[in-house]
């Protein structure tokens, strides 16, 4: 039997490609070098797994790649990270899915993605039984997938909570969609909510303003609800709490899994048993020391790395 995690970390799993920043696109027929090209991992389960683990934290990865060489270098990374794949499945004549990440220096960067196996997650696929014997089960780049559905995830979630387990939930959307439609019946179940400020507006039909994002899904059942905004900071509602966080001073590379790095931080607070405003910290923390370099984990701080951050530098927060 497999020993249990501390999180099972559920959702898309891809191979990563990404350059380091360059000055410009390239036009037609125009080569620009850049100085690096990574191969890496990549997905909001994998990125989330592995920053997890470098916290010390004992993390499952739950989530399908395909039976090609990206599936088995995917698997290989997360072994390496220290991170449980015991719940990987490799997909026969799937593809892994891959994202080509195009960083411009001064500009957001550019994905091209093909979800590959990803496609084909469902909530069947996340063990019941492993669920019950964690301590936080996440759930992330949900809204993406076609096959994972509202109400078989309304069941697990569910299931989740009465055995004592914290959930959280973080999504990824992609052009219009009824995506508040595959939300409602789920937002009470969950413990946590993780979008972007772009994201939520995106699901709430073009509302901007983070505080009314994030009470429109506490309204809706989520228990607490962090907006993310990137060099803006975050902002946080739960019950008779508000608080609004800035960022730390670091000098920004490469945006990539910065917000799974912060899923990841604000998920060791959970662990630990601390309060939402040092659960910010540790996430913010996390974020920014995954932007100081190229790929998505490459930059993000170790367990003590972390705390001694977190000693030296103060983050701007208030409560409202």
């Amino acid at each position: 039997m497999n020993e249990p995690s501390d999180v099972l970390c559920a959702g898309v799993i891809v191979a990563d490609h990404l350059c380091s920043p360059i000055d410009h696109l390239p036009q037609p027929g125009e080569l620009v070098l850049a100085d690096r090209m990574l191969l890496t991992l990549g997905g909001s389960a994998a990125n989330t797994a592995v920053d997890l683990a470098k916290m010390g934290r004992a993390a499952t990865v739950v989530g399908r790649v395909g039976d090609d060489a990206f599936g088995r270098i995917v698997a290989d990374l997360l072994r390496a990270a220290a991170v449980d794949v015991s719940a990987l499945q490799f997909g026969v004549g799937d593809d892994t899915g891959r994202t080509l990440i195009v960083n411009v220096r001064g500009q957001d960067r550019r994905f091209i993605t093909n979800f590959g196996a990803n496609t084909r997650f469902c909530a069947a696929d996340i063990p019941i039984r492993r669920v019950k014997r964690c301590r936080v089960l996440y759930l992330g780049g949900y809204l993406t997938l076609p096959q994972l559905r509202q109400d078989a995830l309304v069941d697990l979630f569910a299931a989740a909570r009465q055995a004592g387990v914290r959930t959280v939930l973080d999504v990824a959307v992609s052009g219009p969609g009824d995506y508040l439609g595959r939300l409602e019946r789920l937002l009470p179940h969950v413990d946590v909510f993780l979008p972007n400020n772009d994201e939520a507006q995106r699901i709430l039909g073009g509302e901007p303003d983070p505080w009314r994002q994030a009470e429109e899904f506490r309204r809706l059942g989520a228990a607490t609800v962090v907006i993310t905004r990137g060099a803006a900071g975050s902002v946080l509602a739960g019950d008779r709490l508000r608080l609004q966080a800035g960022t730390y001073p670091v000098e920004f590379v490469d945006g990539s899994g910065g917000g799974d790095a912060f899923d990841a931080g604000y998920i060791y607070g959970l662990l630990q048993g601390m309060e939402p405003a040092d659960c910010m910290r540790y996430g913010t923390a996390l974020g920014a020391g995954c932007v100081r370099a190229v790929g998505t984990t490459t930059g993000v701080f170790t367990r003590d790395e972390c705390e001694a951050f977190i000693r030296r530098h103060e983050l701007p927060m208030e409560s409202l």
